[in-house]
């Protein structure tokens, strides 16, 4: 089904679904066998939705990677990749991912099975999720350290800010969603993450924090056009009005967010989108609204000798994770 997404402006409509089916397997197997085949202009005529080009540069190679099966990632606790590597069945099948702790899993096993997620040494996040919390690098100066994961949903980067901190300092995870808290739960529990804690919040209660925090995540709700390699579907579903929408949100949410960051604690705002609206566009309206804050340059955590910059855009093609917006300010003392 997910072919079929994939080259849905490419099929026969007209055909049987079961015709159509076996047409999107065909074109997925000759695009692995030879990617040049399908031409740059089909490409832009048919991979994405027309709207999508004035909301965002279209890179052809963006376009390419979209066309691929996604790749499986895993964040391993910190210092157990290589037993990690042994247990779910060596070299052939966990390859070293660009990421610390990240690995890559090219095996068939049926990883919610095995006794290595059960006793919590590793987590299915992507790595292109995972580079957000080390964006954030929480405890890098040593200290210790509060953290507000402010829309956590199920608890990917919570747990990950946790086992960045090392038992220094604190992560606090808030949603609006009950569902996604006890899920937040469960995979607390199992990784037996220390200094996590979670609670409900939406924006008409008070900020969850009298004095700040020293850091502040918001991985806001986004049109998800940087996951529509894992969700092709979703390039179909997606509005323009969607994106129009959801940016306002965010800068909604960001107001919120930031009035529990203390004098010199910082901000990071991110998104799983690449649309102007909601990354680029979003942060210049903060920017220009709260001469309070200030840019704050975080590292590359895929180019160690890269400048560090204030905002980070990470495509698919070049990471071979899901796309994603970062940007990041602090508090003036």
């Amino acid at each position: 089904m997910f072919a079929y997404f994939r080259w849905h402006e490419w099929l026969d409509q007209g055909r049987q679904l079961e015709k159509r089916l076996d047409q999107a397997m065909g074109f997925t197997d000759t695009f692995l066998r030879h990617p040049a085949a399908v031409k740059e202009e089909a490409l832009r005529a048919g991979a994405v939705p027309t709207w999508v080009k004035d909301v965002l540069e279209v890179p052809i190679e963006w376009l390419r990677a979209l066309q691929r099966e996604p790749r499986l990632w895993l964040r391993a606790r910190p210092g157990t990749a290589v037993r990690l590597a042994l247990t779910l069945g060596g070299q052939t099948d966990v390859v070293p991912g660009p990421l610390v702790d990240s690995v890559e899993y090219k095996g068939t096993r049926d990883l919610f099975r095995t006794g290595a997620f059960h006793r919590g040494e590793f987590e299915i996040q992507d790595v292109a999720s995972q580079a957000v919390a080390l964006c954030c690098a929480p405890g890098a100066s040593g200290a210790t350290e509060r953290w507000w994961d402010v829309c956590a949903g199920e608890g990917g980067k919570t747990l990950h800010l946790a086992d960045l901190l090392a038992g220094k300092g604190e992560v606090l995870a808030t949603d609006r969603a009950k569902w996604r808290l006890d899920r937040l739960q469960q995979r607390s529990s199992r990784s037996k993450s220390k200094g996590v804690r979670w609670t409900f919040w939406d924006e008409s209660r008070p900020i969850p924090a009298e004095k700040g925090f020293d850091g502040v995540l918001l991985d806001a709700p986004c049109s998800g056009v940087g996951t529509w390699g894992r969700n092709p579907h979703a390039r179909w579903t997606t509005t323009p009005k969607d994106v129009e929408e959801l940016a306002v949100c965010q800068k909604r949410l960001l107001e919120s967010a930031c009035l529990g960051v203390k004098p010199g604690g910082r901000l990071v705002y991110a998104v799983c989108t690449l649309t102007r609206p909601e990354t680029t566009e979003v942060v210049a309206a903060f920017s220009a609204a709260h001469p309070e804050f200030e840019a704050c340059p975080m590292a590359n955590p895929f180019n160690a000798t890269a400048t560090p910059a204030a905002e980070w855009t990470f495509w698919p093609q070049d990471t071979g994770g899901n796309g994603m917006f970062v940007a990041a300010w602090r508090r003036k003392p």
